[in-house]
């Protein structure tokens, strides 16, 4: 244990010693980030950041950690992890196209799925049992990984946003699988805590006002190891394991439907870019820049706390819980218009019962 400690603060100093490195070389190589409509930024920003993330977390993993690790596991991840990093790199010099990004996320995704075996083989539901996925194994491990991916990728829109709410995820993943899921590869939750230490060392450098961002090499990189280390519990998929992490990605997952569903109720391409966003529409409703990045981080929290809640339930109570938490989360949505500001059917249904109810009350009287 004394080791994996050390191990991790010496992450965290990598990242911190690298990161000012990397915003040299971006700077260099043309990987900037200039101000435009849809940008935050009022002057040129050096982007790849996650570079230097992806450079401490291997470091920790190959030199101090590896007896730690399966070897052929810890190898086909990097290969992975490499064709990720290599794609929002490019993505972050010469913007690539959507589909292009898709090209590289599967690439990687099928080398996760063949080379180091994680995917998903049965999904166990209710009243049901064990169901073999069978052929359906690859495409939605696929699809799995390209969403997470993705979503993670959709939300890296303020200094700091996507890095930290990736910090309270991995943290709160890892407790979970080592505490609560009886994951037997207990080495997952020593690479997500590594990952973690990785971006606490990052985070001085990316937070508002920030000196560097993730770019693309970063947020496609944590997305993807995220969405890995996810399917670890998802192997064997049941209600639960599913749930988990989904909520533990609440603040992405939102974001990514609602975007989507916006999208397609005014009529636009779902690839097409908007200032519609979750942070967008907190900024649009007078929060600053910090207060929008600290609020998202509180609402992260909660997910978080809700998931720890999933392992001490029963069935009927995860049902429960899991009704609650979307009546709470379209509640909130609506009332910062995250798909459009008329677009409230449930709070205009409530205002109507509590105006009946109140109609119905001074009647009698």
């Amino acid at each position: 244990m004394y080791k994996i400690l050390t191990s991790l603060i010496a992450t965290c100093l990598f990242a911190l010693i690298l990161t000012p490195l990397v915003r040299r070389l971006s700077f260099k190589i043309g990987a900037v980030d200039d101000p435009n409509a849809r940008r935050v930024n009022r002057v040129p920003m050096p982007t790849m950041g996650g570079l230097a993330i992806f450079v401490a977390f291997n470091t920790t993993n190959f030199f101090l950690l590896r007896d730690q690790y399966p070897a052929k596991q810890l190898w086909a991840l990097f290969i992975a992890q490499c064709i990720i990093v290599l794609t929002g790199m490019i993505d972050d010099i010469y913007e690539l196209k959507p589909r292009q990004k898709v090209l590289g996320i599967t690439l990687a995704a099928l080398v996760v799925y063949f080379v180091a075996n994680i995917k998903m083989t049965t999904l166990t539901l209710p009243f049901l049992g064990v169901v073999p996925l069978g052929w359906l194994s690859l495409p939605i491990t696929l699809i799995w990984i390209l969403a997470i991916t993705n979503a993670i990728n959709l939300i890296d829109g303020l200094d700091g946003l996507a890095t930290g709410v990736a910090i309270i995820a991995l943290a709160t993943s890892a407790l979970t699988g080592y505490f609560f899921l009886n994951v037997t590869n207990t080495f997952v939750s020593i690479l997500m805590a590594t990952l973690v230490f990785a971006l606490l060392g990052f985070l001085p450098y990316n937070f508002h006002p920030a000196k560097i961002y993730l770019g693309d090499t970063g947020s496609l990189f944590i997305g993807f190891m995220i969405s890995v280390f996810a399917l670890y519990g998802l192997k064997n998929a049941t209600f639960i394991t599913v749930i988990i992490p989904v909520i533990i990605l609440g603040v992405p997952i939102t974001d990514t439907v609602y975007a989507i569903l916006r999208r397609l109720l005014n009529k636009k391409p779902i690839s097409q870019a908007d200032k519609h966003h979750l942070h967008h529409r907190l900024m649009q409703i007078g929060l600053t820049h910090r207060q929008t990045v600290l609020v998202i981080y509180g609402i992260a929290l909660i997910f978080s706390f809700i998931a720890l809640l999933y392992p001490l339930s029963n069935f009927w109570g995860s049902v429960l819980l899991t009704i609650a938490t979307l009546f709470g989360l379209e509640l909130f949505v609506e009332a910062i218009g995250l798909v459009g500001e008329t677009r409230r059917p449930l709070l205009n249904w409530i205002k109507k019962l509590v105006l009946a109810l109140s109609h119905s009350v001074n009647k009698k009287r």
